[in-house]
């Protein structure tokens, strides 16, 4: 039996599949590329995705698992939901949607900052030796790969998910349609459990919290954005929308497709990270251990709740709000507004202000 390769150097982590063809539209290089089928090959994932089913596989053995959790965890309301956004576009209203695509875009971007993120020493932290567990390359490769994912390689002039949501775009509306528009500020969450300010984890050091916290945080991004990027690509094919565009508009929806394609190992990636936590024994600040499921558990649940149920409601009422204006500069926005209103996710009572 062939011994299952457990340390992967940055190099293996970073290497690519060989290329029958690039991923090129227009002049623009993106990302990934295509085997002699023509099928999307992600970037990054010939060393990557060996070595993820291998840790897996490790885990696996020693009782352990990936993190149970999927995009389903997230309910709430949809505001547009695609019904309503849907209406908008067959009533010249695109500029809704426009900004969608373009500040997901800015938003994939700033995660490159996730492969130049400093990390703590995990393996001050973990009592077993991570040299053969995800968490040991965190730092050699797995970030980095995860951040150029989003963000590209500008300097060679690859695009990587933030560019492939403005070609996109482009792609469904024609380049400069409507002018351009920043991400809005993220809605914080609020401290009511009673500890230190922006602490979940005192137990432990707070670099090992911080990183924790936004591994989890992470997660849940990755999950949002699943079905955002899902409706996106209903929306696109939808055949009465963007008539003078459908061709384009089909093609902007298989690189919504690519984009999925390459989150899955993202998502796997997480999953397979907080499962190893939950499995370690962690140190704590006064030189004690902890299970790592005692720390990941109850931060995770309140992450969720969070998520699931405070979150939507307060980012549904204030991007109604910021809608409902532009819906109104229609000439004919009374009308549009009660119709959007009417088609509204059943259950939510949004603020009208």
């Amino acid at each position: 039996m062939t011994e299952r390769q457990l340390t992967f150097s940055e190099s293996e982590l970073l290497s690519d599949h060989e290329f029958a063809s690039p991923h090129q539209i227009g002049t623009q290089r993106l990302h990934g590329g295509f085997d002699a089928a023509g099928k999307y090959i992600p970037p990054r994932s010939k060393g990557r995705r060996v070595a993820i089913d291998n840790w897996t596989t490790a885990l696996r053995e020693k009782g352990g698992d990936l993190l149970e959790a999927d995009s389903s965890l997230l309910t709430g309301p949809r505001v547009p939901n695609i019904a309503q956004q849907r209406l908008l576009i067959a009533n010249g209203v695109t500029r809704p949607f426009w900004n969608g695509l373009t500040i997901t875009g800015k938003i994939e971007g700033r995660g490159r900052m996730i492969a130049e993120m400093p990390l703590p020493d995990l393996q001050q932290f973990i009592v077993e030796d991570l040299s053969g567990m995800s968490l040991g390359h965190l730092g050699k490769g797995l970030l980095k790969a995860h951040g150029i994912d989003e963000g590209g390689e500008p300097e060679e002039g690859i695009g990587g998910h933030d560019v492939m949501w403005f070609v996109a775009r482009d792609l469904a509306f024609g380049p400069n349609k409507h002018p351009d528009v920043e991400p809005p500020g993220a809605i914080a969450r609020p401290e009511a459990d009673g500890k230190a300010p922006g602490r979940r984890m005192p137990e432990i050091e707070l670099p090992y919290e911080m990183l924790l916290g936004f591994l989890m945080n992470l997660l849940l991004i990755e999950f949002r954005a699943e079905i955002g990027f899902a409706s996106t690509q209903e929306i696109l094919r939808t055949a009465t929308l963007f008539t003078d565009r459908r061709a384009e508009a089909e093609e902007a929806a298989q690189i919504v497709e690519r984009i999925r394609t390459d989150e899955e190992i993202h998502v796997e990636s997480l999953r397979l990270y907080l499962g190893e936590l939950r499995e370690a024994t962690c140190r704590t600040a006064d030189g004690g251990t902890i299970p790592g499921a005692a720390l990941i558990d109850p931060f995770w649940t309140g992450l969720v709740r969070w998520a699931t149920v405070d979150q939507p409601r307060i980012s549904a009422e204030n991007t109604y709000r910021a809608l409902k204006d532009q819906i109104l500069e229609d000439e004919d926005g009374a009308r549009i507004l009660g119709e959007f209103d009417a088609l509204a996710d059943p259950g939510y009572s949004l603020a009208a202000g």
